[in-house]
């Protein structure tokens, strides 16, 4: 059996996770990363992403993680997630419809440039929920 160490997810909702997992694997700011037991004491801020939670038995659960931190202290790993939806949580359809209407909305090329950002970072959100809900879907 692989090593496992004690993960625990707590996102602005409240305890998302808090358990024994042999691996997360999730985006980071300077791009994706997988911990696993024994890892050397990090810490670095979260990107968007879909996170996939590997437990103790072998069995993978995927989550939408965007912003926050990640920290491994001494064998203990915290993820401080701005949002985190596990995957069989995610509403599709209402991460469909706010991605139509981001599109749209960044149709038109007189909206100012603050908007402008607001709205492909919604949009990039309901694409990171959108991959998350349909790869659970897709591999069980």
């Amino acid at each position: 059996m692989a090593q496992t160490y004690h993960l625990q997810v707590v996102s602005m909702d409240g305890l998302e996770y808090d358990g024994q997992v042999q691996k997360i694997l999730l985006r980071t700011v300077a791009g994706d990363v997988e911990i696993l037991a024994r890892h050397i004491n990090y810490c670095t801020a979260i990107g968007m992403g879909t996170a996939v939670v590997t437990g103790e038995n072998g069995q993978q659960r995927r989550a939408a993680c965007i912003g926050g931190m990640l920290s491994v202290m001494n064998g203990e790993v915290r993820v401080l997630p701005t949002t985190w939806e596990w995957a069989d949580e995610i509403d599709l359809e209402r991460a469909k419809s706010a991605k139509e209407r981001a599109e749209e909305r960044l149709k038109d090329q007189q909206i100012p440039e603050a908007t402008r950002v607001r709205l492909e970072a919604k949009l990039y959100r309901a694409l990171v929920r959108i991959g998350t809900a349909e790869n659970r879907q897709n591999n069980g």
